[in-house]
């Protein structure tokens, strides 16, 4: 159990933290999901339009700390052969 002052105020500064990322990585999780459903129907013209939303928001979350530059590159990456081979 945190006894000083600070130690208390950064337990409560980390809930709140976490419950920041934990929606900024749901954000983008969900534009995540409109390219792979926009994949499984086969639409092009939609799942284009939507990876182009998904690009600055994994940027976003790269910038803000709660996901890896790599691991950004490497879904944007997937996603993007994914739209391509689509045709």
């Amino acid at each position: 159990m945190a006894n000083t002052p600070q130690a208390k105020k950064r337990i409560r500064r980390n809930e709140r933290r976490a419950e920041i990322n934990g929606n900024r990585v749901g954000r983008i999780r969900t534009f995540v999901k409109k390219v792979e459903l926009a994949l499984s129907a086969g639409d092009k013209s939609a799942a284009a339009a939507a990876l182009a939303a998904v690009q600055p928001e994994l940027a976003r979350g790269v910038a803000r700390g709660v996901l890896h530059k790599n691991t950004a590159s490497r879904k944007f990456s997937r996603l993007t052969k994914a739209v391509s081979a689509l045709s």
